[in-house]
């Protein structure tokens, strides 16, 4: 791997275990606040939403800039959304209303976060063969996750009693007053510190020196170009199997972070600062399944299908875990079987965006996807839980759910070989931006 690769690992790394830190502080400020139980999956909600609503435009400018550079801005943007939080108690809005200047600001966070990931994943294919690409990917996704599991035991940590008091203790320059009075203050100042640390290593990663054409700049044609690259992908009966498989687990995976909060909560009786360390105990199974799916060559990723048939039915026995060895060991399964297989399936989409369009724009399709699912999936959730459903009765739903559409998906995969028997045959390929100049009707 060469040393700019290792530049973006930590740059992700801590980019996003302030993300992950930050929507623990939300909640906590959330309810700080007295804020609605829905308002805690909304702040996610919004937080996808500016994937879904930027994605016909940051493909385009992490391609028409280094992507190091726009990694640094957009964790910039990401900065501001920090501080806007801090802030939620001094912009003259009526208490009632400082839960919504919360919302905002982990939404700034979400379009930071959302420019950002195309030029992350994106320099990925410029700096990486095909062959090393499931490779390089199970270190992204398995330090991604690492970064999801000190994210979430961070800002759970940040905001317990022991750490917060020492927090708010803390008198740095005593002729200054920061205005930090509440555990979720002073948890939300340590995580911009966080990002900032992200910054200096985003200034560290070298220019590829991959050029692509001079990209549209004009936001009508950007969007018909942009409906065009996705239907480029669907279309694709290899880039179709392994976006429907990462838009449905990164929808899931959203839900199931909510999902098992609120069930710590409620079956275990756990505070959200410990709640939260749940989601970090699953996210090691991750880690391990998506270190071990980086032994899988990239013309066998489809072999993984089967998986995610089996993370959904695992995810069933959640109602009957009581026992602590029990709990934890669950929640390790069920990552570990959601990171061997959604590694492989992202490095194939990887791989055949980069040779049917390019890297900014491919990653943006994908995130488009991916994040529409989130919206979709936690507003079910939040519908089921303003319906007063148990929460054991959503998660046999969500289960069921998820084990059902891989099924569906694994027809779907066997048709297309049955249809194209060489199909494997592409996978591969040095080929590059190949649809880019699609037909727009």
């Amino acid at each position: 791997m060469r040393r700019g690769f290792y530049l973006i690992m930590a740059a992700q790394f801590f980019s996003s275990l302030a993300d992950n830190a930050l929507f623990i502080a939300a909640i906590a400020l959330i309810q700080q606040l007295d804020g609605p139980a829905w308002m805690t999956p909304m702040i996610k909600w919004s937080f996808a939403l500016s994937y879904v609503v930027l994605a016909a435009f940051v493909g385009a400018l992490a391609d028409s800039f280094p992507k190091g550079r726009v990694m640094f801005a957009t964790n910039t943007i990401k900065v501001c959304g920090c501080l806007l939080m801090f802030m939620y108690a001094n912009l003259g809005m009526a208490e009632g209303h400082q839960v919504y200047v919360v919302a905002m600001a982990y939404a700034l966070v979400g379009i930071g976060a959302a420019a950002y990931s195309p030029a992350k994943y994106g320099i990925i294919t410029e700096l990486l063969p095909p062959e090393q690409l499931v490779k390089g990917n199970s270190w992204i996704e398995g330090l991604t996750v690492v970064s999801i599991i000190l994210g979430v035991v961070v800002g759970g940590a940040l905001i317990s009693p022991k750490i917060s008091t020492w927090l708010l203790g803390i008198d740095p320059i005593p002729s200054i007053t920061l205005g930090v009075d509440t555990p979720a203050e002073a948890a939300i100042l340590v995580i911009a510190l966080v990002y900032l640390v992200a910054a200096f290593f985003n200034l560290l990663i070298p220019d590829t020196g991959v050029a692509y054409p001079r990209q549209q700049r004009n936001p009508v044609r950007l969007v018909v170009e942009f409906g065009c690259f996705v239907r480029t992908l669907w279309r694709d009966k290899l880039g179709q199997i392994s976006l429907a498989v990462t838009t449905l687990f990164w929808g899931a995976g959203a839900t199931l972070q909510l999902i098992v909060i609120e069930w710590g909560r409620v079956q275990l009786g756990l505070p959200l600062n410990k709640a939260s360390i749940l989601m970090g105990v699953a996210s090691f199974g991750t880690v391990a399944g998506a270190m071990l799916a980086g032994r899988i060559a990239l013309h066998k990723a489809l072999s993984v299908l089967p998986v995610g048939v089996g993370m959904g039915l695992v995810v069933m026995l959640m109602p009957f875990a009581y026992e602590k060895w029990f709990v934890y060991t669950l929640l390790i399964v069920i990552g570990g079987l959601g990171g061997f297989f959604v590694v492989p399936m992202n490095a194939l989409l990887q791989h055949r965006g980069h040779v049917l369009l390019s890297a900014g724009h491919s990653i943006a399709v994908q995130n488009f996807n991916e994040q529409l699912n989130i919206l979709l999936m936690v507003a079910v959730y939040s519908l089921m839980l303003a319906l007063k459903l148990p929460i054991n009765t959503i998660i046999v739903i969500f289960g069921s759910l998820v084990a059902g559409i891989m099924v569906l998906i694994m027809l779907w995969n066997k048709r297309n070989h049955q249809l194209h028997p060489d199909l494997d045959q592409v996978i591969g390929s040095r080929a590059h931006g190949t649809a880019l100049r699609c037909d727009h009707g």
